[in-house]
């Protein structure tokens, strides 16, 4: 089963996952170590970012790096942009609006 990205980034173990990543490979021991649930569901979060592109595997003797592909945040990143366009346009207007309107007078304590 082909996952997408936004399954990736859906549960917070993973995007620290990314994050540990983003910077350089770990093997799955390190990563591991950065968090208090058990090796076996770190190994099950990888393999759900491996299935969504966001991380990639490599073996060297016998440990296995994992290093992070984040062009697939792009995905994320397009679906988003129309958002924070639209809420651009809204604030922008609101900003508009209240600069015209009358400011309402403070009644004295």
């Amino acid at each position: 089963m082909r996952r997408d990205v936004f399954q990736a980034i859906a549960d917070p173990t993973r995007r620290q996952i990314i994050g540990l990543l983003a910077n350089s490979s770990l093997n799955l021991n390190a990563i591991a170590d950065n968090f208090d649930i058990s090796r076996p569901a770190i190994s099950k979060h990888i393999r759900i970012l491996t299935e969504c592109g966001l991380v990639t595997i490599r073996q060297e003797g016998r440990e296995r790096f994992c290093s992070a592909d984040l062009r697939q945040l792009k995905t994320v990143a397009d679906w988003t942009a129309q958002y924070h366009e639209f809420w651009t346009q809204k604030l922008d207007a609101l900003e508009n609006y209240l600069a015209k309107s009358p400011k309402p007078r403070r009644k004295k304590q």
